[in-house]
């Protein structure tokens, strides 16, 4: 009986099977470092609930310094913002500080009242929940609170600071 065929076959074989496992290693190490995009660290801690709590304590320190240039300074380039007591949606620089510009006439002053994070991924989590605003009327110095749903949206960028690329703010529906 001649073995060469059954070689050549068995051969054949092994060819295609190498073949195909290294495709797949090779798609599924794409896949798997499809996550490491922005900063190429993939050793890089994740970022804690704390960290990320700190976002607003900064997001909040730059209202107080009443220059709407500083806040959207923590804006992302293609940020999309809904704010609280606007109708317009604001994608652009300039129409997140034209927002900040009107907002910051109330000196308002943010205190979360509870909040829930979700790390997506190391470049990548949400802050979703409520906070408080103490505002005072430009006009007449009355003081008042507003309590409003909020979702932030962050991003960290490749020199590794974090940005919002989506704000929501909303008054509660019900006082």
């Amino acid at each position: 009986m001649d073995r060469r065929p059954a070689r050549r076959h068995i051969a054949a074989i092994a060819t295609a099977t190498a073949v195909l496992a290294a495709g797949t290693f090779a798609l599924g190490t794409g896949v798997a470092g499809a996550d490491a995009r922005s900063t190429g660290d993939r050793h890089a801690k994740p970022v804690t609930k704390a960290q990320v709590l700190g976002l607003f304590d900064d997001w909040n320190a730059a209202l107080q310094t009443g220059n709407p240039k500083k806040v959207a300074d923590l804006y992302a380039k293609d940020a999309v913002l809904l704010p609280t007591v606007s109708n317009q949606v604001r994608t652009d620089r300039a129409g997140i500080v034209d927002y900040f510009e009107h907002f910051l006439r109330n000196k308002p002053h943010g205190t979360k009242v509870e909040s829930v994070v979700n790390v997506l991924d190391r470049d990548t989590v949400i802050d979703t929940g409520v906070y408080e605003f103490a505002l005072a009327d430009h006009e007449t110095g009355v003081r008042s609170t507003v309590k409003a749903r909020y979702t932030y949206a962050y991003e960290k960028q490749p020199n590794g600071k974090w940005l919002i690329v989506n704000h929501h703010s909303s008054k509660m529906p019900q006082g």
